[in-house]
């Protein structure tokens, strides 16, 4: 079975830093491109920034200079370094595959919340 877990929200002030991980487990890490979305209060859930199994990366242009997407291939896990964080990055935080299509839809975790707020 197919499991993330995602970890490292919290609450921030404008400008400041966070580092979200995700653990993956169930499937074999190194063989998919992997992604991290994003579902802020009362929207739906976008993607953020992707990193295929080949390393190449992609963000969201509302991120783009601030996150940093990679991946531990010999730890199974996923991480997002956020930086300069604004208000309009508060939202609970997902990784998956991507596309997270078919039957990848019921593997989503809990997410982590990040809140940037003075």
């Amino acid at each position: 079975q197919v499991q993330f877990v995602e970890s490292g929200g919290g609450q921030v002030q404008p400008g400041g830093s966070l580092r979200l991980s995700c653990a993956a487990s169930g499937m074999i890490f190194s063989a998919y491109d992997m992604a991290w979305y994003r579902q802020p209060p009362g929207k739906e859930r976008d993607w953020v920034a992707q990193v295929t199994s080949a390393g190449a990366i992609q963000y969201v242009d509302s991120v783009k200079g601030r996150f940093t997407i990679s991946r531990d291939n010999t730890k199974n896990t996923l991480y997002l370094q956020m930086n300069t964080l604004k208000p309009e990055d508060t939202a609970v935080y997902y990784c998956n595959r991507i596309p997270a299509i078919g039957g990848w839809s019921n593997y989503w975790g809990q997410g982590t919340q990040v809140t940037v707020s003075s």
